[in-house]
């Protein structure tokens, strides 16, 4: 038998103070669990802060000085272990600056934590406008099971690419943990940040990648200001038939949703199982140049 699940995602703003995020983050799982929050998602770069500057020129390039990178943090850390400790039974998703060792490789990352640790982390694939510059990409897309069920992480830019959720979805992810500091429009922007265009796109992406794909989605964003970065917000739970559930608009806050997901991924495939009834030996376009 399955049984509701409450989730939920922020919108929230977070800088380079660790010590502040992680205080934020403490106050933000307190009230969570008052609410029987188990699934928590955080914004990208919630532990220590996103680039300060997008670039607005055509090469995409960043005027981040190296001493204002956001900090380095590794998987067994004491910032990781923290979340860990305060999300006890609770699986909170967050967003951090993971080192990649000794070659000093820097990756925009998401982890899933839970009291007994790390369960699953992502290093963000698609890097848009002159990211390439200070992280590395990640090379997978990978599933993993969590206490609410299978999961997938993406992060902010990937969820423009269907091919980063099918993926997920492909590996019997059931929930997709989506976050961002996802920025209003630089060359045509409104003055309200709810038309603003890329507003318009952030949520478009979250209700067709949940659609598509009959998962659940959760998308948590940053908010207010960072360096030249004004953020959308727009935190929000989809359910699989690509509803909103529940979304904080472009306010701070938290989108909470009650969902039982057994019985939502099943009422969503019933008649027509998008996975199920694909073509996958149409679908190889990479032998054909997209420019032809």
């Amino acid at each position: 038998m399955t049984h509701p699940i409450t989730m939920a995602a922020v919108g929230g703003s977070f800088g380079r103070d660790v010590e502040d995020n992680l205080a934020r983050i403490g106050s933000l799982i307190q009230d969570a669990r008052a609410r029987g929050v188990s699934l928590l998602a955080l914004p990208e770069a919630c532990l220590g802060g996103y680039l300060s500057v997008l670039g607005s020129g055509r090469d995409g390039t960043h005027d981040e000085r190296p001493d204002d990178l956001p900090p380095v943090m590794d998987l067994g850390g004491p910032e990781l272990g923290r979340i860990a400790a305060m999300a006890r039974e609770m699986t909170v998703v967050v967003g951090f600056c993971e080192g990649g060792g000794s070659d000093g490789e820097r990756f925009n990352s998401a982890a899933a934590v839970t009291g007994d640790g790390v369960l699953g982390v992502y290093r963000k694939v698609h890097q848009p406008l002159g990211e390439s510059l200070y992280y590395s990409a990640g090379q997978e897309f990978r599933a993993f099971d969590s206490p609410v069920g299978r999961m997938g992480l993406l992060i902010c830019y990937d969820k423009a690419f269907p091919e980063a959720a099918r993926a997920l979805a492909l590996d019997d992810a059931e929930v997709v943990a989506c976050i961002s500091a996802w920025p209003a429009s630089r060359t045509a922007g409104a003055a309200s940040l709810a038309e603003d265009r890329w507003t318009h796109r952030f949520n478009i992406f979250d209700q067709a990648r949940a659609l598509e794909n009959q998962i659940v989605w959760l998308a948590a964003n940053q908010t207010g200001t960072f360096g030249s970065l004004r953020f959308v917000g727009n935190a929000k739970v989809v359910a699989p038939g690509g509803d909103i559930v529940a979304t904080t608009g472009v306010q701070e806050g938290m989108a909470v949703a009650s969902i039982d997901l057994g019985q939502a991924l099943d009422t969503a495939r019933r008649s027509m199982f998008h996975l199920r009834d694909r073509r996958p030996e149409l679908y190889d376009v990479e032998s054909r140049s997209i420019h032809a």
